[in-house]
């Protein structure tokens, strides 16, 4: 039996308070794209981050368990980790900060389609089936947004967009795997550091190979290493994680519909990037269907108290 529970007041404020944080992911690869190639501080801020996780680990007496086969699980989910951030970084390089974090967010849909094909517990309802077919009407509304642009950047932005959706799926792969195996029942530290080591060894010689090495050590530069390592990729992904082994993974996406309309605000206000009107209806429409996708329990309930 799932031992799992619908979200309380503590995991609603903690899933805010992650919103926010992701929020600025994206933007802050972008603004210091010139001073440091995104997929190379992805790599690095994996490997900071790993130091933390483990630092934090021998702090609280925590080891890291081999015989149990888990670790199998871990690299699984570790070279998904490593897929989807290089998907983001290069994703980053073709389009617009607000358009990646859009198409990354929609990893609530996805990871609701492997839950329900892997578990009973989160099996999906018709709204949330509807949700799934608005969530990629959406997405498709979205690939036409910046249709006035020169035919070369269009493309160049589409593919963009391609990477970013591709980075969703593989959260959402992710997702699932931590959920419907052993590694549901590890310390969150753990499963994290089976991530961070993976994708530092992945991304590192992978940002060679790509040519991704640029790296003038300007004070912004610093600062956005320091946030990404310290604050997203240890703090947020640490609680991120410690949410999924206690509450249902189809639930805790009722607030991450929050994280795309701060980037996509952001990302006007910080780097003054356009708004296409046809991207903002395709993110409106994404952005609705996760919200029935993940948020179906929750609006049930409040239907019932209503």
């Amino acid at each position: 039996m799932d031992s799992r529970q619908p979200l309380d007041a503590r995991a609603s404020a903690l899933m805010l308070a992650l919103c926010l944080v992701w929020s600025l992911q994206q933007i802050l690869l972008k603004a210091t794209a010139d001073a440091i190639a995104p997929t190379l501080q992805i790599a690095l801020r994996s490997g900071t981050a790993a130091v933390l996780v483990w630092l934090f680990m021998r702090w609280r007496g925590m080891r890291v368990q081999w015989s149990d086969g888990n670790w199998r699980a871990g690299v699984l989910v570790g070279v998904l980790f490593a897929f989807e951030y290089l998907l983001v970084g290069e994703s980053l390089n073709h389009t617009s900060a607000a358009h990646v974090v859009v198409f990354l967010y929609s990893a609530p849909v996805f990871a609701a389609l492997g839950l329900h094909w892997k578990l009973p517990s989160e099996r999906l309802a018709a709204p949330q089936w509807l949700g799934i077919v608005l969530a990629f009407a959406g997405i498709a509304l979205a690939f036409l947004g910046g249709g006035q642009a020169a035919q070369g950047a269009a493309a160049a932005s589409l593919l963009g967009d391609l990477m970013a959706l591709g980075a969703g799926a593989a959260w959402g792969a992710t997702t699932v795997v931590i959920r419907s195996t052993r590694l549901s029942a590890l310390p969150a530290a753990q499963t994290l550091l089976y991530q961070l080591v993976v994708a530092f060894l992945l991304l590192l010689p992978a940002a060679w190979l790509l040519g991704q090495t640029r790296f003038e050590p300007t004070p912004l530069a610093w600062a956005g290493l320091a946030f990404q390592s310290v604050l997203v990729c240890f703090v947020s992904f640490l609680v991120w994680f410690w949410l999924l082994t206690r509450y249902l993974a189809s639930r805790l996406g009722v607030f991450s519909f929050m994280t795309p309309i701060f980037g996509v605000v952001m990302g006007a206000w910080l780097l003054n990037e356009p708004i296409e009107p046809n991207f903002l209806a395709g993110a409106l429409m994404v952005l609705a269907g996760v919200l029935l996708v993940s948020g179906h329990g929750w609006l049930r309930s409040l239907r019932r108290r209503a």
